[in-house]
């Protein structure tokens, strides 16, 4: 019996450590993301607002939204997918419900934070957070919801607001309610992320924003720390923006391109899988083709 995705990202996290989790803002980058034989993909909200709306990660997206965009990448790849669900989209009556849709639409693990909404980035200033007993309460509506045995990754943003203490604190809270990981969003130092995987009693993520306040590290001294997924959420999007305006700048200026200054037209086929949809139109339409002549 295949091993199901949900399966598999379990496995993951009981077993391994270091774990590269890229991000893909929309399914052509989770087809690359699997196509270059990573191991999981991560939804990012903040990506797929930029990519999705033109938008800055502030809590513009909807669960609808998200859930499109994740059944579409569950269309197109089978690895485990974790989906950036922001705060859950309300209250602990509204989680359940955000759990419901995104566990049905294709989602192997769900991650909620303790901001209040409207939330923004966690490497953003200015965020504020939910009292600890709400997000508990959070975390528990997940829990009790989940029909697939869907991962609960619990994330906290309290280290920007109320200091590195309360985050272990929030985050030991949210591990007793039921969490499978926790998240500690945006430590400062490298003691305070040596110190995460001592101190919480369950998987950690750590999260790598090229740019943003916590110490790069790579993925192998992550995993030596003790860190079961190492995600790069925007990765793939701010090189993806890089090629973009290069590309462009290059169109701009000279008035005109060919192929060497970008990937191959072949290439962008073979990656959306077009030969395999060129195969059944073939199949089919024989099959048609057949059933037309045959005499009644």
């Amino acid at each position: 019996m295949p091993i199901s995705h949900i399966q598999a990202l379990r496995g993951m996290l009981r077993e391994q450590r270091g774990v590269v989790l890229p991000g893909a803002p929309n399914a052509l980058a989770a087809r690359i993301i699997a196509d270059l034989g990573f191991k999981a993909v991560y939804l990012t909200g903040a990506g797929l607002t930029n990519t999705h709306l033109g938008l800055p990660d502030l809590g513009f997206m909807d669960l609808s939204q998200v859930a499109d965009h994740v059944m579409a990448i569950r269309c197109v790849i089978d690895l485990p997918l974790v989906v950036d669900a922001d705060t859950g989209f309300g209250n602990a009556i509204n989680v359940t419900h955000t759990v419901r849709i995104l566990e049905q639409a294709g989602a192997s693990a769900i991650q909620i934070e303790d901001q209040r909404a409207p939330k923004r980035c966690g490497h953003f200033d200015g965020k504020e957070l939910i009292p600890l007993e709400e997000m508990v309460g959070k975390v528990r509506a997940a829990v009790d919801t989940r029909r697939q045995d869907l991962v609960v990754i619990a994330r906290t943003d309290a280290c920007a607001v109320e200091g590195f203490e309360a985050a272990i604190e929030r985050a030991g809270r949210y591990i007793e309610a039921g969490a499978d990981v926790t998240f500690v969003e945006a430590p400062e130092s490298l003691d305070d992320l040596k110190a995460l995987p001592r101190r919480l009693k369950a998987p950690q993520l750590v999260n790598m924003v090229l740019g943003g306040k916590t110490p790069i590290v790579d993925a192998t001294v992550a995993g030596e720390m003790g860190f079961s997924l190492v995600l790069y959420a925007n990765a793939a999007l701010q090189g993806a923006v890089h090629g973009m305006q290069s590309t462009l700048s290059t169109l701009k200026e000279t008035g005109v391109l060919d192929e060497r200054a970008v990937t191959s037209f072949a290439e962008r086929q073979r990656l959306v899988d077009k030969p395999t949809y060129d195969l059944m139109e073939a199949r089919y339409a024989a099959h048609a083709a057949a059933e037309n002549s045959a005499p009644y």
